[in-house]
Order: C-alpha cells, then sequence, then structure tokens
C-alpha cells in the first residue's frame, strides 16, 4: 500500500513546542510551540503558537505510509523564549515515541499519548491525527478471454497467462498486474480482476500499457505465446472490435487474438478508509488479528532452527518479531493468542496440534511481542516435539473465530512459521480453501535450508490453489523463505524489515478484496477533534 498521508492535526496539551532529534526514525517538529519530523532526516518543523498551552497547529507534514514497514516517529516538545533557531537554547518540555502504524491504526487515525522525558514530571499530551490524501481512488475491473493460443505442452495444450505492464517515463516497463493460470486450453476466459488505474497508468489515460501472454511452466521457464500494447483510453471503450488485439509473434501469419469482455471503472476503498472509519474495531484480537504458530526441532542441540543461542535470536523468534511488531500497531491492546503444534504435551505426551504457547487452555494471549516471545521460549523447555507436522489443524482454529465475525468488524492473520515439512497437505488445501471465504490471511514463513515445494504449492500466486475442484475465492496465503531476507553481513534488523516489508504487502489488498466480496463498505469517519471538545482544555 502506497499512500500519502499528512498530519492533520499536531495537539498539545500543557506543553508549548515539539521537536525531534533522532536521526534513524520519522519526526515532526511543532514549535510555543513547533514539532521536527524525521525519517532518517530532518522532515519539517511546524509553526509557533504564542501563549497559549493548548495549541492546535496548522501545518500539515506529507509522509509516504507504507502498512508493512516500521516506520518510527519521535516528537520532542519545546518552549520557544527567543527567535533562536538553536533548541539547545529552548525549554525541553517532553518528548513522545511512536509508529505512524500506531497513528493509523488508532480509532478514528487520532493517536493520544502522555508526552515523557523528564524525570518525575507530568508534561502533558499530544494527539497526533492522521489523514489519506484524496489521490485516484478510481480502480478499472475487467476480464479478458483468447482465442487460438499457440499450443506449447508437448503432451497437452497450454496453460496461459496474462501479465500487465506500465510504462515508465524513461522508456521502461514496470509489472502492475498478472492474471491466474488457466489449465490446458487454447481459448482461455481469464476471471475478472481488478487494479487501481494509477497503478496502471499513472493518471496519464494515453499512457502505453503492454500485455504479454505466457505458457505456464513448473520449473518457471515459461513459454512466450505474444504480445500487445493499449492504453487505459483504449480499455475504456470496453467491449469492442476497438478491444481486440492480435498477438504480436514470430508467426504474423495466423496470430491468436485476446480480447475485452468487460472493463468497469469505480471508485475503490481503501485500507486506511476501513481502518479510519473503524470497520475493524477491537474486538476479540483486535483490528487485526495476529496468531502465531511456530514447529519442531530440538532446542537443546545447536544444529536446532529452536536452538536458544545467549547471544541473538533464532529465525523463528526473528520472523516471529519482525512480523508482529508491525501488527501490533493496529490492536488496542496488545493481547495475542499465540499456539504451537507439534509436539507431545505434558503431562501424559498426547500429540498436540493446536496448543497455547503460554500453556493455559483458557486464556492463550500473550502481552505483546516481548509475551509471546517469552511463552515461546517456556514452552521449549516443557513441552517435546515431536511429528507429524499438520497444518490444517490451526488454519481451522483461526477459521472458525473468523466464520463468527463476517461484518467486516475483524480481520485475522495467521502467521506459520516453519521447517517446511507438511503431513497433511490434501487437509491444509481443503482448509486454506474453505478460508479463503472468510476475513482472513494466512502467511507462511519457512526457515532453515530445507526444500519448500509444498509451502510454495499452497501460496496461490501463479495458480490459485483448490480442493476437491474446487478453487478458492481468494489469494489468501503468502509465502517467503526466511533465508532471501538474510543481510550478507549478519544484520539481523534488516534482515526482519526486510522479511516483514514482503510478506506483509499483500495484506492490505487481500483485506479490501475480502470487503468488496461481501460489498462491506468503511463506517463513517467520526467528527474531527477540535481542543474545545476536551473538557479539560483552558487555554492560558
Amino acid at each position: 500500500l502506497d499512500s500519502r498521508l499528512h498530519f492533520s492535526k499536531l495537539t498539545l496539551s500543557d506543553c508549548h513546542m515539539l521537536h525531534t532529534i533522532q536521526p534513524d526514525c520519522l519526526c515532526i517538529s511543532i514549535g510555543l510551540y513547533a514539532v521536527k519530523v524525521f525519517h532518517g532526516r530532518h522532515f519539517g518543523r511546524t509553526e509557533v503558537i504564542d501563549n497559549t498551552l493548548n495549541p492546535d497547529f496548522v501545518r500539515k507534514y506529507i509522509l509516504d505510509y507504507f502498512f508493512e514497514e516500521k516506520q518510527n516517529l519521535r516528537f520532542d516538545v519545546y518552549d520557544i523564549d527567543s527567535k533562536s533557531p538553536d533548541l539547545g537554547k529552548h525549554d525541553f518540555l517532553g518528548q513522545v515515541h511512536c509508529t505512524l502504524g500506531e497513528i493509523v491504526g488508532s480509532p478514528a487515525s487520532r493517536l493520544e499519548k502522555p508526552l515523557g522525558g523528564i524525570p518525575g514530571k507530568k508534561c502533558g499530551t499530544i494527539i497526533l491525527s492522521a489523514e489519506e490524501l484524496g489521490n485516484c481512488r478510481d480502480y478499472a475491473t475487467m476480464q479478458f478471454c483468447a482465442n487460438k493460443l499457440d499450443k506449447k505442452d508437448f503432451f497437452g495444450k497450454s496453460d496461459p497467462f496474462m501479465v500487465f505492464y506500465r510504462s515508465n517515463e524513461d522508456g521502461t516497463f514496470t509489472i502492475c498486474h498478472k492474471t491466474e493460470v488457466v489449465k490446458s486450453t487454447l481459448n482461455p476466459v481469464w476471471q475478472p480482476f481488478s487494479i487501481p488505474v494509477r497503478a496502471l497508468c499513472n493518471g496519464d489515460y494515453e499512457r502505453t500499457i503492454k500485455v504479454e501472454v505466457y505458457d505456464w511452466d513448473r520449473d518457471g521457464s515459461h513459454d512466450f505465446i505474444g504480445e500487445f500494447t493499449t492504453s487505459y483510453k483504449e480499455l475504456c471503450r470496453g467491449q469492442s472490435q476497438l478491444n481486440v488485439y492480435e498477438l504480436i509473434r514470430w508467426d504474423p501469419f495466423f496470430p491468436p487474438q485476446v480480447s475485452l469482455l468487460s472493463f468497469i471503472v469505480e471508485q475503490e476503498h481503501t485500507f486506511l478508509d476501513y481502518i479510519k472509519g473503524g470497520s475493524l474495531s477491537v474486538c476479540w484480537f483486535a483490528s487485526l488479528t495476529l496468531t502465531l504458530l511456530v514447529l519442531k526441532g530440538n532446542p537443546s542441540q545447536s544444529t536446532s532452527l529452536h536452538y536458544m543461542n545467549p547471544y541473538q535470536m533464532n529465525a523463528y523468534a526473528m520472523a516471529l518479531k519482525a512480523v508482529g511488531e508491525i501488527i501490533q500497531d493496529y490492536d488496542s491492546d496488545k493481547m495475542f493468542p499465540a499456539l504451537g503444534f507439534g509436539a507431545k504435551l505434558p503431562p501424559d505426551g498426547r500429540v498436540s496440534h493446536e496448543f497455547p504457547l503460554n500453556g493455559n487452555v483458557e486464556n492463550p494471549y500473550c502481552n505483546g511481542m516481548e509475551g509471546i516471545l517469552e511463552a515461546y521460549h517456556q514452552s521449549l523447555k516443557t513441552v517435546q516435539l515431536y511429528g507429524p507436522t499438520n497444518f490444517a489443524p490451526v488454519v481451522n482454529h483461526v477459521a472458525r473465530y473468523a466464520a463468527a465475525v463476517q461484518d467486516g468488524s475483524q480481520y485475522f492473520v495467521l502467521l506459520i512459521i516453519t521447517d517446511g515439512v507438511i503431513s497433511d497437505m490434501a487437509q491444509t488445501k481443503e482448509a486454506i480453501v474453505n478460508a479463503a471465504k472468510l476475513p482472513m490471511s494466512i502467511i507462511i514463513v519457512g526457515v532453515g535450508q530445507a526444500e519448500f515445494d509444498a509451502m510454495v504449492e499452497l501460496d496461490g500466486d501463479d495458480i490459485r490453489i483448490s480442493s476437491r475442484g474446487k478453487l478458492a475465492e481468494r489469494d489468501i496465503v503468502q509465502f517467503v523463505p526466511f533465508r532471501d531476507y538474510m543481510d550478507r553481513t549478519g544484520n539481523h534488523v534488516l534482515s526482519m524489515a526486510r522479511l516483514a516489508k514482503d510478506v506483509l504487502a499483500e495484506i492490505p489488498d487481500q483485506l479490501i478484496s475480502y470487503m468488496k466480496s461481501k460489498t462491506i463498505k468503511p463506517n463513517p469517519v467520526p467528527p474531527a477533534y477540535s481542543p474545545s471538545d476536551d473538557p479539560q482544555t483552558n487555554p492560558v
């Protein structure tokens, strides 16, 4: 999600001015009263408001917001007594740390936090608001078919799919969409798909759009069938002879054709609309539900993926922390249920595939990421990790809760961390197909050096997962191997940031796809905050 945000209001109670000087974080500068914003650099400073303890700042700052990244903010407050730009010559009144996700994830995208930084003194409160800029929200929903494609498979027909590219200013092309694969046909009809107009043409309706057609191969060496070019302006004409395209290829005599079957443009609600409107209210697991699962190995041996090195986190802990620290910004109470599977439990040694990591069946919730990591480490001391490894029980476990709340008030994210082994592939496929119609997403992180062919099969990026002839309604699974994100210099912070960015990038679109499938609209945004609404506000 690449949305532009700006702070609509930075309100300070019982203090004077905001400023920040931490070089590795996003920040804002409010001046009697002032704020600075840093995101690896100094971003800006607000105006100074004279003679008040309750300033309402007017100046706004535009920031890039990414759901999948942890964007740190720090606000320092100063009382400005002179025209000197040197903040060291002014009175420090307090500071606060937060993330951009905390602001966005708060009700109405309004975060109120106490200022600190001065031992033994109450420094007042800061109120931060964010709103999404009104960029183009048009989405284009279209459907294509093709006739007389090449027969590329020696023992069959073809397994065609389409790849769409947006042209750039420098003449290069950037991929913006890939359709599903239609198996064994020369006359495919692809499913309708939706794409933001800005992603398709960047607002230039006459910009070239290139479309390539391929025959899918399991080993990734897809065979090129042909290509054509069009534009958003041409596609807007809808189904007609003007939108029947001959594929350009090496055989110009009998070119296959691709036809536009339908083209509809409508304004779409964004991920932030649902967050800000309170459609994702704090219930059960809260705004975004995070259920964490860990697998097997012998934690007492240094060769184990679960080995608890006193000097650094193992791969399981790093994956938990990387994903959880971002998602918890969208949860008000930071209480998460954490489950384990594939272990013999005390005292009778029964094998379980959905047990609470904290050992409390009645209350499997852990307090924040630190609580989850503590429960994980304690469970390794009390349970005997044991196979087989079954995914279906935990997928069905989360699906039962998701099935009970399909009104858009909650969305569930299931994180599975695995060494690549799976013993119930057929049952897991069936569980995922059933879960695809629920408000739920599944993230799978593979740790270790094993082959992850089974995990790749569960990820529906190329071919939508199916079970017993039933196709999943949505692609809800994202798989990545953690080894692909390990920094060569051993920088684990960088490794975790890269991992989180990739595995969480699809969550906003998956959430929107569910809301759209159920025609659920975001709630109206609550009224904007005004200092006059606060009964404790007494301007000086």
